[in-house]
């Protein structure tokens, strides 16, 4: 399966190599500046098919800038400090790094064979990328831009995830309808968490104590307790669900195939409205204050605004062809 092609391929998007020992080294050699937390004044919109990463003004809902990335690129996650962005080209098989402040590639990071979903740690910044055909994530060293470690997962790993204190990464294994929660020290698989039917996106909560997934077959999402290491509640959502944003106690869900955005009550775990958006809703993310979602639309080329409490459609902009926008792209 081609993993960069149009709607067909759009849900396919490792003994470890280093030690506890490498791990504490690196720890001390890359010492990372935190995100101030500020409100986000800008997306970063992965469009894959005019082969591009789109910056978009959030307090205006213009295109600021577009920069050429080949290689259909998909994925993306910022750094800490939010000054930097990585994006997966599965195509060109890379990992792309971007000045987000000076609009540049810095660098282009041969990557497996199919580098789909990206999480960046909290903490340390290494980067961890999901390999789609050789079913492990690669592991970045922020500095050097080398492959460091790859940790053996499921099949066919999309979506990646760090909880926020840096203690554990999580991979949706899409084709082993499966979590993997990894210790991010010693970069070895501690538990495997069955979840829905081939689950894509990956979220975890401020706290980091739950995890959700969309399961793109099995039509819901699936609720983890990552201490426990088990699935505590399967919440059933819209046609083929793809990401998870998190706001206001509330998960937004993009439904694939019907357009639009399932919201659900994280304390009841019900789905208390959908919200009618552009074709074929992928990407989502909310920002830091929890007042808007934003959701990435392949089909109609658009970047929609949701308002957090009105829980409706406040904006929307036009970016270039086949916006997926996977993962973290707000700054």
């Amino acid at each position: 399966m081609a993993i960069a092609s149009a709607r067909s391929s759009l849900e396919w998007a490792v003994v470890a190599s280093a030690t506890a020992f490498i791990f504490a080294v690196f720890t001390v050699l890359v010492p990372v500046v935190a995100s101030a937390g500020r409100a986000p004044n800008e997306a970063l919109v992965t469009s894959q098919l005019a082969e591009k990463v789109v910056f978009v003004d959030l307090a205006t809902l213009k295109v600021s800038a577009e920069l050429s990335v080949p290689g259909k690129p998909a994925g993306i996650a910022l750094s800490p400090d939010r000054r930097r962005a990585y994006v997966t080209a599965p195509e060109a098989k890379e990992l792309v790094v971007i000045d987000a402040e000076q609009r540049t590639v810095l660098k282009r990071l041969k990557i497996g064979n199919g580098p789909l979903g990206v999480a960046v740690h909290p903490v340390d910044g290494r980067i961890f990328v999901a390999d789609w055909y050789d079913h492990r994530l690669a592991v970045v060293d922020p500095r050097s831009f080398e492959v460091i470690a790859h940790v053996p997962v499921g099949e066919s790993p999309s979506g990646v995830a760090v909880t926020p204190d840096g203690t554990r990464v999580l991979s949706a294994d899409r084709d082993s309808h499966q979590v993997s929660v990894i210790d991010a020290a010693t970069l070895r698989v501690i538990k495997v968490v069955p979840v829905g039917q081939r689950p894509f996106g990956v979220t975890i909560d401020a706290a980091g104590t739950r995890a959700y997934t969309a399961n793109v077959k099995s039509d819901d999402v699936s609720v983890i307790d990552i201490e426990l290491g088990k699935t505590i509640a399967t919440v059933k959502v819209g046609r083929r669900p793809y990401a998870i944003a998190l706001a206001q106690g509330r998960a937004f869900i993009t439904d694939q195939y019907v357009e639009t955005v399932s919201v659900i009550d994280l304390d009841d775990l019900e789905v208390i409205k959908t919200i009618s958006v552009g074709a074929y809703p992928e990407g989502i993310a909310a920002d830091k204050s929890g007042r808007y979602v934003y959701v990435a639309c392949w089909e109609d080329n658009t970047l929609e605004r949701i308002d957090a409490h009105l829980l409706t459609v406040t904006g929307r902009v036009e970016v270039p062809d086949g916006p997926r926008a996977f993962g973290d792209f707000l700054r």
